[in-house]
């Protein structure tokens, strides 16, 4: 459905635009009301027009013939002025009504189009373009040289009013052709500007929503890593503690899960610090995600069989040592939550010179393959927000793959998202 721009819409893009106010009261006015000030130039041309057009002709004419062509001049002068009321929609019938009152003016030696010929070429030049302006001015102008020129010659007119009549048109063309010509190019200038002007504004209020979308995402991968992660140690240390009959192994438990919890909180502190005011003391990044041997580590004190193997030195930008610890996070959570009853969990990270491998596999897993989740869904973003590719999915015999490989270097989005079919 076609949404209709009203003049409130319009008077709110202009205030957001800050343009500033049209200069002049009559301006102003006259912006406002425009076919009342088509109707009230049509009416001064008409005045004007009138005037040379009903003077009388000469003697040598018979009365009724002199007063039949007066008439029929005035009448083709009321009409042509008449042609400015479209001057805006039809720029072009005003100026060809002028030179056919011109044309017969040489004939009949009565002028009334000289005024509508300067409005004509203004309008022609405003409301359609400087090229049309020009080109039918020259057309013009050719005309009334070349049909004088040819009366001359035959001794239709006399020399010195022949050449009045024709530089008269030519001139005030030239005169209405280059006024227009400044006044139309500074208001289709005005306009681009003002188009563009607006289109720069849709165009910031879209980015803006995409940088929103885009951080509401971020948000949400990162509260799931924490939050998963930390309250699946937590469960798991507390169904331990509660297991045993081990009063030191209870309180070792109950110490792991009061600082399971802490660092979880720091790292909520920390994500939720972005949505705060710029005067608020917290940070407006992220910490760094846990590394992966603290993750390990977490995972052996709730009683998992938990490993890590490194291989090479990590030299890794950032962004990419970043998506490693999330990785690692949540591919052990994923194991620790869906295989409580696993007899390895394997983490191995392979430097090598262009990439850094993440492998991550465990047994233990039962039941059938859910759908897609939310969190390899979010590793598979990181994955591919440094270039990399990861791939998660069974492996036979209850053992679960989560692989990733990520380029050493790699910091901007890009693509390279693979998955394996079934998600947990």
């Amino acid at each position: 459905m076609r949404r209709t721009r009203s003049r409130s819409d319009s008077i709110r893009e202009d205030e957001e635009l800050r343009l500033p106010r049209a200069p002049g009261l009559f301006r102003r006015f006259w912006a406002r009301h425009p076919v009342l000030a088509d109707v009230l130039l049509a009416l001064l041309c008409l005045l004007l027009s009138l005037v040379p057009a009903g003077r009388l002709l000469d003697d040598s004419i018979p009365e009724a013939t002199a007063i039949a062509i007066n008439i029929a001049t005035l009448s083709m002068v009321v009409l042509a002025c008449s042609t400015l009321l479209w001057r805006r929609r039809a720029p072009l019938a005003p100026f060809v009504a002028s030179v056919v009152l011109g044309t017969v003016g040489l004939f009949t030696g009565l002028s009334g189009g000289l005024i509508l010929l300067l409005v004509a070429c203004y309008g022609l030049a405003v409301y359609r373009s400087s090229r049309a302006a020009w080109t039918w001015y020259g057309i013009g102008a050719a005309w009334f040289v070349g049909l004088t020129t040819l009366l001359m010659l035959s001794g239709g007119v006399v020399l010195q009013s022949g050449l009045d009549t024709a530089l008269s048109y030519i001139v005030l063309g030239l005169i209405g052709t280059l006024i227009g010509v400044n006044v139309g190019g500074r208001k289709r200038y005005l306009s681009a500007v003002i188009d563009r002007s607006r289109q720069l504004l849709v165009e910031r209020d879209q980015q803006a929503k995409l940088a929103a979308a885009s951080e509401r995402a971020r948000i949400a991968r990162e509260m799931h890593d924490i939050v998963s992660h930390s309250l699946t140690v937590i469960v798991a240390l507390s169904e331990g503690g509660a297991a045993t009959s081990d009063r030191e192994q209870a309180r070792k438990a109950a110490l792991s899960t009061a600082e399971t919890a802490r660092a979880a909180l720091t790292e909520m502190r920390s994500m939720l610090g972005v949505l705060r005011g710029d005067d608020s003391p917290l940070p407006l990044a992220p910490l760094q995600p846990v590394p992966p041997r603290d993750t390990v580590e977490a995972a052996q004190r709730a009683g998992f069989p938990a490993t890590l193997t490194v291989v090479g030195q990590p030299d890794v930008s950032p962004a990419v040592a970043h998506a490693i610890g999330r990785i690692v996070q949540e591919g052990v959570t994923n194991a620790m939550r869906h295989a409580p009853t696993a007899s390895a969990i394997t983490v191995r990270l392979d430097y090598g010179p262009d990439t850094a491998t993440i492998e991550i596999v465990n047994d233990g897993v039962t039941g059938e393959v859910g759908s897609a989740g939310f969190g390899v869904r979010g590793l598979s973003e990181r994955a591919a927000h440094v270039h990399g590719t990861l791939q998660s999915g069974p492996a036979g015999e209850g053992r679960w793959v989560l692989q990733a490989v990520l380029p050493t270097g790699g910091s901007a989005p890009g693509a390279g998202i693979e998955s394996m079919e079934g998600d947990r």
